[in-house]
């Protein structure tokens, strides 16, 4: 096969891809919607040029990454199945597919239990999303989250939990101002890439200040 042929295929998988996504994560209200994915997909495209990434392994699995996702399917195991199954209905090679599922199988952050990412393009994805999970995106998606999950806003009865399982993590008893402490606020230093450990900085500087501020207000004080 031609460069130029491979090139119109990869063009026509990853345009296959963007309508799998839309037609799986078009209607979520849980933050984990089709605009997630775009801003994740460009967010790898920029680590990738700087990193020197494979780009189609970094695009694709960016695109199809969260019709795995545990929380928006009946279980793990449902959600890569079904990631796996689009895949090899597609014109890739073996290797490249196995690639892809790794990525997407350990790149969640499950209250800190998958193993490290072990290829650079697994790096990068995973950096991409926890982008969006940092800075003023990600405070709108925190509180989307938290409605759609039914969790307050705030309960100071309800400290954020110092360390917990993977069943907790999903299903335990939370408000949308513990998740930062949880989460969020621990994602600038498990960042992989030096690209990205630039960005997260004033993402993060920024989520502080916004908490600094939700607390003052909070008890009146500002």
């Amino acid at each position: 096969m031609s460069e130029t042929a491979n090139g119109q295929e990869r063009h026509s998988i990853l345009a296959s891809a963007e309508l799998f996504v839309k037609s799986e994560l078009g209607s979520d209200a849980s933050g984990h919607d089709w605009w997630h994915i775009h801003r994740v997909v460009e967010m790898a495209k920029r680590i990738a040029v700087g990193e020197g990434a494979d780009m189609f392994i970094c695009v694709i699995a960016a695109l199809i990454h969260d019709v795995a996702d545990e929380k928006l399917n009946d279980s793990k195991e449902a959600g890569l199945l079904k990631v796996d199954s689009w895949l090899e209905s597609q014109p890739i090679e073996e290797e490249e597919r196995r690639h892809i599922m790794e990525i997407i199988s350990t790149m969640s952050f499950n209250a800190g239990t998958n193993p490290p990412m072990r290829t650079l393009e697994g790096k990068i994805v995973q950096d991409a999303d926890r982008l969006d999970a940092i800075g003023a995106i990600a405070i709108a998606r925190t509180f989307l989250y938290a409605g759609w999950k039914g969790d307050p806003i705030h309960d100071p009865l309800l400290p954020p939990r110092d360390s917990m399982t993977r069943a907790e993590y999903r299903g335990g008893r939370s408000t949308a101002i513990n998740h930062f402490y949880e989460k969020l606020l621990k994602l600038k230093d498990n960042m992989n890439t030096s690209s990205a450990k630039r960005i997260a900085e004033d993402r993060h500087a920024y989520m502080v200040r916004y908490l600094e501020q939700f607390h003052q207000e909070w008890e009146g004080q500002a």
